[in-house]
């Protein structure tokens, strides 16, 4: 195999290399087996290939040696031509700072020179531009204007800058000497004035821009310059108000216009914000006087409503008009327009919003109890009307007489959806109209009214009607509708919280007036809470009249003492079972009317109630062994009428009562150690005894032993 540099280029893999020098190497590879391979032939091969490669890399580390001496003579040789230039560039810069000076020094003596020329050539050029005014001017002396630029149109422009210049003059000279030449020369400035703006006037109609700005360039040193402005801005307002919608063709116009007056005039801005100053004074004030004034006293709410929108509308429109240059302060400056045109509404929006309010929410209540063929109860103030709240708060007495509501709860979830959206039209209009000054108060003044109509002449009068409308506790077969009232109470006072979280707290969030919203609010419910729970109460009195009556009307002392002990085929009592079916009815309306953690509470008390009730029930009674065995049954079916509160006291208490009952069953050895039992155990030994006490058999079984 040949020996070359090739060979050895990357990548390069020196077993590899080895294993095919062998391969190539007859007798040095695995051909032909064992008996082929021939190790002296692959050593002989090895040795003079290895002789070879130390030929190749002498050869190779010659041409090194050769390339390294070459590379470094270039490289001096390069130095001295390096060295050569720098000092080629040195002298180059030289020569560059000696020109510099040179032309400093030339540019100099030019600057002097036309400083010098100029010296001489202003006097001269005011002299000449004198001699030509005086020129003039003589013609004005002598009545005859006989020059080509007074009479030629075409001259227009050179015309007006020099009768400006005269009208500039005459005006210093005295009145008594020339008076009529300065006649003449204020006649001839009115003429070119007037004809200049006719020909703005002209080019504007036809869109030549071109010609308008230079007009406009020329008028700009004219005192009619600012009536230019006020024709170009009447000019641009013909047919741009074809539409009904006037705010819409304000900003069409707006945009239209902006793009010319800078291609135009030399103060774009202050011909734009003069626009805009003339529609808002013009245009807009008149359409707002128009739209106001026919329904402010004929029809308030529309009058409320158009406030509104126009102000809202104009509003927009001045933000959208804050995108054109308009001045440094364009912000104050649309904001004066603003107030302008509205200041006169803005100042008595108030008391209207109020008025109207008061009115909107008197006249929907109205409307609901007249709905309802229901003459509203004068509710009493003062001090006997809060010491008979007082009385009924101890007692729960029902102090006057009871009313038949008929099942009505005098609650309209349409009426309090009217009144709220009333009032969220109110706040909106309140958030927009209002100064950021009186917000917060004016915002708490339609909160009052709100809680006016909402919470007292409605919530309120409802739940006192409820309240009177609530039967005594020993009335039979009483409807008790005072749970509606109290479930349609709090799905009302939900929307009345949500309403003051969502549109009134944005309003006095940052104010003192949050603190007395505050106050107001929590007032408002503690007055609710009060009477809600004293009708609660009320009401849970006059459940547990009509179980009392059912337990007096259906129960029979021999139900527990039967003339057959042995022929009782019956699981509970008709008693038992009529009351477990009114209390499942009540508790279900219960959890319909409640919500959250009033459920529980209510129905803790209602359950507390009827195991009171039913304890003191059963201990009315004496019981003979299969009585007992009965009253345990109606207990266990009571229990499990006390499961559906799901109220873990008030199953405790009745599991308490069904190990009571079983004393009135168990054998008299056996009572000592029922009475110790796990459930028993903790209770008065008096209410144990007092349960003994209720067994036909107490005497004659000597019970009361076990007790002493």
């Amino acid at each position: 195999m040949a020996t070359t540099a090739q060979l050895f280029e990357e990548p390069f893999d020196a077993d590899e290399y080895i294993e095919r020098l062998a391969w190539r190497t007859p007798g040095g590879g695995s051909k032909g087996g064992a008996e082929a391979f021939d190790p002296k032939r692959l050593l002989e091969e090895f040795e003079n290939h290895i002789e070879e490669l130390k030929q190749l890399d002498e050869k190779i580390q010659r041409r090194v040696e050769k390339l390294e001496h070459q590379c470094h003579r270039e490289a001096k040789e390069f130095a001295h031509k390096v060295q050569d230039l720098q000092r080629s560039n040195q002298v180059a810069f030289q020569h560059f700072q000696e020109l510099d000076e040179h032309i400093s020094y030339v540019a100099t003596k030019v600057c002097h020179l036309g400083d010098q020329l100029e010296g001489v050539n202003t006097p001269r050029q005011r002299a000449v531009e004198a001699q030509r005014l005086m020129t003039y001017f003589n013609e004005f002396l002598d009545g005859d204007l006989r020059s080509d630029v007074f009479n030629n149109p075409d001259k227009i422009k050179e015309a007006a800058d020099i009768i400006q210049k005269l009208h500039l003059i005459a005006q210093e000279l005295p009145f008594d000497r020339f008076a009529d030449v300065k006649a003449k020369i204020a006649s001839k400035y009115h003429d070119l004035e007037r004809q200049l703006i006719q020909e703005f006037t002209a080019a504007q109609r036809r869109g030549e821009i071109g010609r308008m700005r230079e007009v406009a360039a020329v008028l700009l040193h004219f005192k009619g310059y600012a009536h230019c402005v006020d024709v170009y801005i009447k000019q641009c307002q013909e047919g741009a108000y074809m539409r009904n919608d006037v705010f819409e063709d304000t900003a069409v116009l707006c945009q239209r216009v902006n793009k010319q007056v800078g291609e135009v005039f030399s103060s774009p801005e202050t011909v734009m914000a003069k626009l805009i100053q003339n529609i808002f004074e013009n245009k807009l004030q008149a359409h707002v006087k128009e739209k106001l004034d026919e329904t402010r006293h004929s029809d308030v709410e529309q009058y409320l409503k158009n406030l509104y929108d126009l102000y809202t509308r104009t509003t927009t429109l001045a933000t959208k008009l804050t995108e054109f240059n308009l001045g440094s302060d364009k912000h104050t400056f649309l904001s004066k327009l603003i107030k302008s045109i509205f200041s006169s509404y803005l100042e008595s929006y108030i008391d209207m919003e109020r008025e109207y309010l008061r009115t909107r929410g008197a006249m929907i209540l109205q409307r609901y109890y007249d709905s309802k063929n229901h003459q509203k109860r004068p509710i009493g103030t003062g001090s006997i009307q809060e010491l008979k709240e007082r009385i009924r708060q101890r007692t729960n007495l029902p102090l006057g007489p009871s009313i038949d509501t008929h099942g009505e709860t005098f609650l309209s979830p349409e009426l309090v959806v009217n009144l709220l959206q009333e009032t969220r039209h109110a706040f909106e209009r309140c958030h927009k109209l209002s100064d950021p000054s009186d917000l917060p108060k004016n915002a708490f003044s339609i909160f009052l009214l709100l809680v006016e109509h909402l919470c007292v002449e409605h919530i309120d009068y409802a739940l006192e009607i409820g309240l009177s409308a609530i039967p005594s506790s020993d009335a039979k077969n009483a409807n008790l509708y005072f749970l509606d009232v109290v479930q349609q109470a709090n799905s009302i006072f939900h929307l009345f919280d949500k309403q003051f979280n969502d549109q009134l707290m944005p309003l006095i969030s940052s104010s003192p007036k949050l603190a007395e919203c505050l106050h107001k609010k929590k007032e408002v419910i503690e007055q609710m809470e009060v009477k809600l729970d004293t009708g609660i109460d009320r009401t849970l009195n006059c459940m547990v009249g009509q179980m009392k009556h059912i337990l007096a009307t259906e129960q029979k002392k021999t139900d527990f003492r039967p003339e057959d002990e042995n022929n009782v085929m019956i699981q509970y009592t008709t008693a038992c079972s009529k009351v477990c079916a009114y209390v499942s009815r009540q508790v279900e309306h219960v959890r319909k009317s409640m919500d959250g953690k009033n459920v529980d509470t209510v129905l803790t008390e209602l359950g507390v109630r009827f195991h009171r009730l039913i304890h003191e029930h059963l201990q009315q009674y004496s019981y003979s062994s299969m009585g007992g065995m009965l009253a345990i049954c109606d207990v266990a079916e009571y229990r499990r009428c006390a499961k559906d509160f799901r109220v873990p006291l008030v199953l405790q208490l009745f599991d308490t009562l069904h190990a009571l009952c079983n004393l009135l069953v168990v054998a008299p050895d056996n009572l000592k150690q029922v009475c110790s039992g796990e459930q028993l155990t903790n209770l008065d030994r008096n209410l144990l005894h007092a349960f003994v006490q209720l067994r036909v058999d107490y005497r004659s079984a000597r019970l009361g032993r076990h007790f002493s």
